[in-house]
């Protein structure tokens, strides 16, 4: 790995990316394929950026087959997986020499010559700046009055062994993917009676299937290479879901409004929390304060609990680039709004946030950071890819190509690109890798 013992300011770079995880490392593979003189700042003593934190039963949303690409190996949907293949891409690109660990960020600022990012012994200065810090790195935690709790708390972050629901009375707060995958967890690992508490639910694909296996990333690809109308995908997606909830006998959580890829997420459903969803006790509302092992909600209830488990998810944390629109956002889809084309920001020059674009979209988290840091090298060496206002709604999947390939010709050769895509969309196999692009 880079090392420095001083505190000089290294100004010879192109690049800096902040953040070693997934989208960081194919950005500094990319830029190193551009021939650009770049380095990756990352806080942590290894790469892999959230995923190093999360404890081992965290998961993807989908297949293997659909998270890495190429050749690389990925040994399941795991945690473990997930950061070996994060550190196969530096292995098989040789990127470690322009990795620097342990070199936390405390502020990046624009300078005459771009960027100076300060870590907490050395200065850099860059002409181009990528946050690849993610936009998942703050747990959320809502303000709760505690009076002599004795209730065991643990954000979906922080529970590392499950083993400690066993024989006890657990309540989950929330109502998206976090907290599916919590109630799942209670019943796999024999808690004694499961809570939920939720105001809202978020839309999610009901199926007994394994989780991994109830999200085809490939058939959205397929309709959007076809150019099925949105509003005939909306109409397909709704009636899929629609029936998918009434067969389950999950009417009740059923999110208000349709499903409108251009604003919701989808995501899998969780086989254990769907067979045993009528022993889950259910209540509306959130959790106002905590006296004893009693939960008061806001609109009265009183529940007994032994552990609170949030699944209350993530908030971004950019404070370190000192804009305040970016720092006030509450989401990172207001954050995506602001950039052009998706990830150029608008509120500062040579700067890309590369998490808002692509989390929380229907698409393969890899496939996409891996597209799109192909195009910001572009950009960089003087092609004007991200030139797009900034524009409200969810860019999904193969419809980001779309957005890209018009002004990427280097990558994206016209018609080529078309015909490329519109094969690997109906014909590549099921179960094989999307090829690096």
């Amino acid at each position: 790995m880079v090392h420095s013992t001083d505190d000089s300011t290294d100004k010879s770079l192109d690049l800096i990316i902040v953040g070693g995880g997934i989208g960081g490392v194919i950005c500094l593979k990319y830029a190193r394929d551009a021939g650009l003189n770049a380095l990756l700042l990352e806080r942590g003593n290894r790469v892999g950026g959230l995923w190093r934190d999360l404890p081992s039963w965290q998961d993807i949303q989908f297949r293997k087959e659909d998270w890495t690409l190429g050749n690389l190996p990925l040994s399941g949907e795991d945690q473990p997986s997930i950061l070996g293949n994060i550190e196969a891409w530096v292995e098989r690109f040789e990127l470690a020499p322009h990795i620097r660990l342990n070199a936390t960020v405390t502020s990046a600022r624009q300078s005459d010559n771009g960027w100076r990012v300060a870590t907490d012994t050395v200065n850099h200065e860059a002409k181009w700046l990528i946050a690849a810090t993610g936009g998942h790195n703050r747990p959320r935690l809502p303000p709760v009055e505690r009076i002599n709790s004795t209730v065991t708390e643990y954000h979906s972050s922080a529970l590392r062994d499950p083993e400690l629901l066993r024989g006890k009375r657990v309540t989950v707060v929330g109502g998206g993917a976090s907290a599916y995958d919590l109630l799942d967890l209670c019943f796999a690992h024999g808690a004694a009676g499961v809570i939920w508490i939720y105001r809202s639910t978020k839309w999610m694909r009901p199926t007994r299937k394994g989780k991994h296996l109830g999200i085809d990333m490939r058939i959205l690809a397929r309709y959007q290479m076809l150019c099925l109308p949105a509003k005939l995908i909306y109409r397909l997606t709704n009636k899929d879901l629609r029936t998918r909830y009434a067969k389950a006998g999950l009417d009740e959580i059923m999110p208000e409004g349709d499903f409108d890829i251009r604003r919701d997420q989808l995501v899998p459903g969780r086989p254990g929390m769907i067979k045993n969803f009528a022993h889950i006790e259910r209540h509306r509302g959130e959790v106002g304060a905590i006296r004893s092992n009693t939960l008061i909600l806001s609109n009265g209830e009183q529940v007994e609990t032994d552990l609170l488990l949030w699944g209350t998810g993530y908030s971004v944390d950019l404070d370190f680039l000192g804009l305040e629109a970016i720092s006030t956002a509450r989401n990172l889809n207001e954050i995506s709004s602001r950039c052009y084309s998706g990830f150029l920001s608008a509120d500062a020059p040579n700067l890309f946030l590369l998490a808002p674009g692509v989390l929380e979209r229907n698409t393969s988290t890899p496939w996409a950071y891996a597209h799109v840091a192909r195009s910001i090298m572009s950009h960089i060496v003087g092609r004007s890819v991200f030139v797009r206002q900034p524009a409200e709604g969810l860019i999904n999947h193969f419809d980001m190509l779309k957005l890209l390939a018009p002004e990427d010709r280097r990558n994206f050769p016209f018609g080529i690109w078309y015909l490329k895509y519109l094969w690997l969309a109906i014909c590549h196999p099921w179960k094989r890798p999307m090829p690096i692009p």
